[in-house]
């Protein structure tokens, strides 16, 4: 198969839930409290892919990216895990409590990964997924549409992220994968300066 599923849109109300969510779960971590999701329901009850992105205002520095690529699990409680997980991203310090209030939070809401050629990945449609000899890479859509990439530059970086060759994606024994994403922003709380799209 080539190309991508497209799973269908998250509605504004499950946003706004979601977006709550993923608060509600990063101030429990912070507090060092255990987080319930309850039950969910609708949307939020089908399992889907998810990262969560997080950046501090107002310089939108990079400070936690985590998520699940396999739809093993209600969305509702998908975001909520990955809100609080990217809180201790190992690739950054850990968010501290003061940061809180200058946090913004991204939810990419994941179609189904499926094999794609690379003559067919589109820049800012797709994200990509790259794996070969037990090493494995992932890069969301919107990277590489924030970075300016070419088609070839985000077929590199993303074996880059797997550890491998930036042109393993050429050989014959390297999978690459491809998935579309719903990314939604958090609307800008009053006070806290406007949002960076």
């Amino acid at each position: 198969m080539t190309g991508t599923e497209t799973e269908s849109p998250i509605s504004p109300e499950a946003q706004r839930r979601l977006f709550d969510l993923a608060r509600r779960a990063i101030e429990a971590e912070l507090q060092h409290q255990a987080f319930e999701v309850g039950e969910a329901e609708g949307e939020l009850a089908e399992s889907r892919g998810v990262f969560v992105t997080l950046r501090r205002r107002p310089d939108h520095e990079l400070r936690g990216c985590i998520g699940f690529v396999e739809p093993r699990e209600p969305l509702a409680r998908a975001v909520s895990r990955a809100a609080a997980a990217a809180l201790g991203d190992f690739r950054f310090d850990p968010v501290t409590a003061e940061e809180l209030p200058l946090l913004e939070v991204e939810i990419s809401v994941l179609g189904r990964p499926v094999t794609i050629r690379p003559e067919d990945v589109l820049v800012g449609t797709h994200g990509l997924i790259v794996r070969q000899g037990g090493q494995g890479g992932l890069l969301l859509p919107q990277v590489a549409a924030e970075r300016g990439w070419d088609r070839q530059t985000f077929l590199e970086q993303t074996c880059r992220k797997a550890g491998l060759a930036p042109g393993a994606w050429r050989d014959p024994g390297c999978q690459l994968l491809g998935f579309t994403a719903s990314v939604l922003h958090e609307p800008t709380p009053p006070g806290r300066g406007e949002r960076r799209d």
